[in-house]
């Protein structure tokens, strides 16, 4: 594999603050409510334990409809979800030792799918993931803060960042 596979050039870059949860539920909610995001989107989202990953994914899941419970899919690895007939995977690699349980779970398929996937930890499933529409890095600040970078590595991520 190429270092160009691995590393896939970054087209755009953005960077935020939330300073607070409140602005991680603001973020979220335009994201949902960006007419890009279906028929197809796949974000990754990195950051230390604790960053905000998975807070973040429950204010976009909630901003899309998603009614009920939103666990983490840290034991499970993938909880999904369909709002008004679109189909959500929430992905958490956190656990996974080798990138081949990827191929294993059958995942494949469903990154071929239509649908948003947004998966956690997604280096534990590297170099097996396609190339994400977005990369969404969490970094813990002062307080509450938290320092956003959102890296677009596909002409469609780029779009949804212009949106």
């Amino acid at each position: 594999m190429t270092t160009q596979a691995l590393h896939p050039p970054i087209l755009e870059t953005r960077f935020s603050c939330w300073p607070e949860e409140s602005a991680c539920a603001a973020f979220a909610a335009r994201l949902a409510h960006s007419p890009l995001l279906f028929p197809s989107t796949f974000i990754a989202l990195d950051g230390p334990l604790g960053a905000g990953k998975t807070t973040f994914v429950r204010h976009l899941l909630r901003s899309l409809g998603v009614a009920g419970r939103i666990k983490s899919p840290t034991y499970a690895v993938l909880e999904p979800y369909e709002v008004n007939g679109r189909a959500i995977c929430h992905f958490d690699f956190y656990r996974f030792d080798d990138p081949r349980e990827w191929l294993d779970a059958g995942f494949r398929e469903l990154f071929a799918a239509p649908g948003l996937k947004l998966a956690e930890w997604p280096d534990k499933a590297a170099p097996l993931l396609p190339v994400p529409d977005w990369r969404l890095q969490i970094e813990p600040g002062e307080g509450d803060a938290r320092h956003v970078t959102v890296h677009a590595f596909t002409p469609h991520g780029v779009e949804l960042l212009a949106a």
